[in-house]
């Protein structure tokens, strides 16, 4: 029995022992000067922008060696930074004399115990998806780190779309939180999205036409292609539209349902490019011996790759030549490198030529008239027979 009286009269002063909060309320209400009540807000403001911005995020520093420890970090101190901007609002409404609305607010929630359940499942659910997408970004760049087949712009595609769909189930279940009827938002998304399907089906073209360029790769950032009758080095691929710079230094932009419908000719994905070049040697020459030496002088370009060799073809009669197709690589292919490739080969096979006296004839045409001769026409009678004359010599 001794023990029950003790034990109620510890209850009973715990209960009407005013606490620290109250003493703090009765200190703050006691304000009555402007100055006092100023002050108290500046300070109450510098102390959570000290704590929570500049001594908490040092504190948690040490909790960022992976996803789950960075996200968690993450969260804790966007926690504890709106907490105190709640304790500093809370201080200034007491500093001011607005109290009441205080105590108002903290009734309304203690008699709405639903809605706070409401809230509290769904700042929950949105630190899940806090979390999640950081765990899911940081999965796809070691999954982009750990191999070499997927490339920079099908790592950022993979990351958002995965993010998306987390989001998106994240969204349903807030929606399912606040009792939102799911089977009739799907059934009017489901309708609105064959009117937006109908009025954009070139932009949803070009859309999946993106996603496949994407993951099929006919080419990357960087790469000399030729997209239909364009041709350029590729600047920028994203899910709508493929961006060239051509040679005259302008800018192509073309839709990626246009290009998946082109051929594509990718010059640099190789890593090899083979340039052939033309040229005529005389009747009179040996085509063997030109062959010769025409090699020769392509191996001694330091722009021409040894590996493919160069070749050299006779390829056809011309009209006044033996023609000769000259066949070579270069590695890295850009149209600079091309361009000065053939230059130094142009250069050293004339010369090589030259020094061996292997003629590269101009175009030639010969001229004969039927049995009989011909006649050109403003030409004096005494004129035309000395050409009948020289022909029937």
């Amino acid at each position: 029995m001794e023990h029950n009286i003790q034990y109620r009269r510890l209850v009973n002063t715990c209960m009407f022992q005013p606490t620290a909060v109250e003493d703090a309320r009765a200190f703050l209400e006691g304000l009555d000067s402007l100055g006092a009540q100023a002050g108290v807000t500046v300070l109450a403001v510098g102390a959570v922008a000290l704590v929570g911005w500049v001594l908490l995020p040092r504190l948690i520093e040490g909790l960022r060696d992976s996803a789950v420890q960075w996200a968690l970090g993450g969260m804790l101190v966007r926690l504890v930074q709106s907490g105190l901007l709640v304790a500093a609002a809370v201080t200034a409404l007491f500093a001011w004399g607005y109290g009441g609305l205080v105590d108002e607010t903290v009734a309304y929630l203690e008699s709405q115990t639903i809605l706070v359940g409401q809230l509290v499942g769904s700042l929950a659910l949105l630190l899940l998806a806090y979390v999640g997408a950081r765990i899911v970004a940081d999965s796809v760049d070691d999954f982009g780190q750990q191999t070499d087949w997927i490339t920079e712009h099908q790592e950022e595609i993979v990351l958002r779309v995965s993010q998306l769909a987390f989001f998106s189930v994240i969204g349903l279940g807030v929606l399912t939180v606040w009792n939102v009827n799911l089977e009739g938002l799907l059934v009017g998304a489901g309708f609105l999205g064959i009117v937006i399907g109908f009025a954009a089906r070139q932009t949803l073209g070009s859309l999946l036409a993106g996603f496949v360029l994407m993951f099929s790769r006919p080419f990357t950032i960087g790469d000399w292609v030729r997209i239909g009758d364009q041709e350029g080095i590729v600047t920028d691929i994203t899910i709508f539209n493929t961006r060239l710079e051509n040679f005259d230094g302008e800018f192509i932009v073309m839709p990626n349902d246009r290009v998946s419908n082109q051929a594509v000719t990718n010059r640099s994905q190789k890593g090899l490019l083979r340039l052939r070049i033309d040229v005529g040697i005389d009747y009179a020459s040996d085509p063997e011996y030109a062959k010769k030496v025409a090699l020769e002088a392509i191996s001694d370009c330091p722009e021409v790759v040894d590996a493919p060799p160069p070749q050299v073809f006779p390829k056809s009669f011309g009209d006044s030549a033996v023609v000769m197709e000259l066949r070579f690589w270069i590695d890295h292919p850009t149209p600079p490198r091309k361009w000065k490739a053939v230059s130094a080969v142009v250069t050293s096979v004339k010369t090589a030529f030259e020094e061996e006296e292997i003629e590269i004839p101009f175009p030639q045409r010969e001229l004969s008239g039927r049995a009989g001769g011909f006649r050109v026409q403003g030409v004096d009678e005494s004129t035309a027979e000395a050409v009948e004359a020289s022909e029937q010599d």
